[in-house]
């Protein structure tokens, strides 16, 4: 097992970027290389930056887990976007929002403890 998988931040990435699949796969055809491609490769793109992070310094490390973090707010706006076109409803919204509103904190958690 490799370290970054120990970590509770990337296993909670990694599940949100399959709730992310699974709630896109009803949203529009047209929106296939829109919001759909857009969200999944952020949601994606936090467990990456954890991973890639993990193997570095710590400076380093610290820069991916701000990367990653970006990734949480591009995925809140997103969402922000999908409600509005009603392509999720409030509870899917507020059930994703506080999923990943989780995973920013422990991404600033983590990124604290490198100090």
């Amino acid at each position: 097992m490799f370290n970054f998988e120990r970590l509770t931040v990337y296993q909670e990435a990694i599940e949100l970027s399959t709730i992310i699949y699974r709630t896109t796969k009803t949203w529009p055809r047209e929106e296939l290389f829109g919001l759909t491609n857009q969200i999944r490769r952020a949601a994606v793109s936090i467990a990456l930056n954890i991973v890639e992070g993990s193997s570095r310094t710590k400076k380093d490390f610290r820069h991916f887990l701000d990367l990653a973090r970006g990734s949480c707010y591009e995925v809140v706006a997103i969402l922000t976007i999908a409600k509005n076109q009603k392509y999720i409803n409030q509870d899917e919204s507020t059930y994703l929002y506080e999923r990943i509103n989780k995973i920013a904190r422990s991404i600033n958690a983590l990124k604290n403890s490198l100090q």
